[in-house]
């Protein structure tokens, strides 16, 4: 029975997970050793040392989210605690949340910092999934089977809106959309929906018009055209110049792991948002496309496993998980590369951070569950010996069609 149980598992989605957590430790290794000692006078191998401790966290989520079944998530009590706990995490960072990077998003417990929003977008992307679920019977009904679930994903976003981090909010409701257009609503409701979303978010645009319009964050976009332009390059410039450097110092084959120049106090937040540009010089376009790859690879896969699953949760989860870890993938990567604006997005597996880790470590988990009761089309001998279509469980059972 355990040899069946441990058959039924997706290895080849573990282990592409794996080698991106693995792979983003040696190169946290080597993007943060400069910027430790020069910024926080600490050992080199502090965030080294630091997410190897995360990454005991991850295997141990992992496991626990694989190996617990999927569908108690869909009960009502478990959906009333995440939700509860959502909100009310949110907005004790307006009381004890402690401010970096311009925003209060984080809670500091001694040198630990949690970041509640990441957790968030997994619960906003159960919710929706469970929910809609639950309503396939009368999606196409606006009033019961659409609307209801968004007042909830509204009040999460504008709580981290307010934090300010524009960019978690762009996030979830970029996921959210995506469970949306793939919970099976019609066309009608979808456009009555982007109607309606858009005359809400006008009010609020115009409430928090200078958050949003800021000097600060116009000049994220002026400075896309070019960021070695004199009266940008030291300032709103300076990290999208310095990760044209690196990325262009790079070429083909890099310069060598640990060989990185712009790591030694050009590149702010190396190890973090900006730790592609750093793969990109030290491994050049080899070390670019082995990320990418492995990223694509689980993105497509978690989709696949979406579209395979007859069950409407288990399906929508899938999806959901699957758009989290491609959206964030191409905000961090478009970013980097200067195609959008900096958001201080991490890159999901390779990215050094506690909280981003550990959520992404219950969302592989799930996916990875999920996986195991996908049922894939084949050609089966019925009783009568006569080849017929099938479907076949993970765990074995072959039900014929």
């Amino acid at each position: 029975m355990g040899k069946k149980i441990l058959r039924s598992y997706d290895f080849t989605l573990i282990i592409a997970i794996f080698l991106l957590c693995a792979f983003g430790l040696v190169m946290i290794y080597s993007s943060s050793m400069a910027w430790a000692v020069q910024r926080y006078d600490v050992q080199p191998d502090y965030f080294y040392q630091k997410q190897k401790l995360w990454l005991g966290g991850f295997l141990i989520i992992f496991l626990i989210s694989a190996i617990i079944p999927y569908k108690i998530m869909k009960f009502t009590n478990v959906l009333v605690l995440i939700t509860a706990a959502s909100l009310i995490t949110l907005l004790g960072l307006f009381i004890f949340g402690d401010v970096a990077g311009g925003a209060q998003s984080w809670y500091k417990i001694g040198s630990l910092k949690i970041q509640p929003s990441e957790f968030v977008k997994l619960g906003v992307i159960i919710y929706l999934a469970a929910v809609y679920a639950k309503k396939q019977e009368y999606i196409n009904q606006f009033n019961k089977g659409v609307l209801p679930p968004l007042a909830y994903l509204f009040v999460v976003c504008f709580l981290i809106i307010l934090q300010p981090d524009y960019g978690t909010a762009s996030i979830i409701a970029l996921i959210a959309g995506t469970i949306v257009l793939c919970s099976g609503m019609n066309f009608k409701n979808i456009s009555k929906l982007l109607i309606m979303t858009l005359i809400v978010l006008l009010p609020v645009a115009f409430v928090l018009k200078g958050h949003i319009f800021s000097e600060k964050r116009a000049s994220r976009f002026a400075v896309l055209d070019n960021p070695f332009a004199p009266e940008y390059v030291q300032n709103a410039g300076f990290h999208l110049a310095n990760s044209y450097i690196a990325i262009g110092s790079g070429g083909i084959n890099g310069l060598g792991l640990g060989q990185s120049i712009q790591k030694l106090g050009y590149l702010p937040e190396s190890h973090t948002d900006f730790i592609m540009a750093v793969i990109a010089e030290e491994l050049g376009i080899w070390g670019v496309g082995f990320v990418i790859l492995l990223l694509s690879y689980i993105v497509l896969r978690g989709i696949y496993i979406g579209l395979q699953c007859k069950d409407p949760f288990g399906s929508l989860l899938a999806i959901g998980i699957s758009s989290m870890i491609g959206i964030q993938s191409f905000i961090n990567l478009a970013g980097v590369s200067g195609l959008i604006p900096l958001t201080g997005v991490t890159l999901p597996f390779i990215s050094y951070g506690g909280s981003s880790l550990l959520m992404l470590a219950a969302a592989a988990g799930i996916l990875v569950n999920v996986s195991m009761f996908v049922k894939f089309e084949k050609k089966y001998k019925n009783k009568n010996g006569q080849t017929v279509k099938g479907t076949e469980s993970r765990d074995g059972k072959v039900h014929y069609i």
